[in-house]
């Protein structure tokens, strides 16, 4: 999974294709709990798009800017237009999931 920062965030993202962003912090439980299965997500997925993931400290005024104001947040990007954003305690692995396999079909 690409570690993004201020200084790659725009030549990650702005690509032809679906990017998925995974917006987290070290103090975010959520966020760690989920963790383990974004990666199951990315090696089930990588071939049809890319993951990223984004610590938010240290690049608060980035995630700010890309309007993640909860974590944890996923935000999907197509051809380095924002697409959906996901965020919340409450977010279920069921819920990327089904939003990968939208961008996904949506492709084939």
């Amino acid at each position: 999974m690409i570690e993004l920062t201020k200084e790659n965030f725009d030549s990650e993202v702005n690509v032809n294709g679906i990017v998925m962003v995974d917006f987290w912090s070290e103090s975010c439980v959520r966020c760690k709990e989920l963790m383990p299965d974004v990666v199951e997500m990315e090696a089930k997925y990588s071939e049809q798009m890319k993951f990223c993931k984004l610590n938010i400290q240290g690049n608060r005024r980035l995630a700010m800017a890309q309007k993640v104001m909860g974590l944890p947040s996923f935000v999907f990007y197509k051809n380095g237009e924002k697409q959906t954003h996901l965020s919340g305690e409450e977010l279920e692995v069921e819920d990327i999931v089904n939003a990968i396999e939208s961008f996904v079909c949506e492709q084939a």
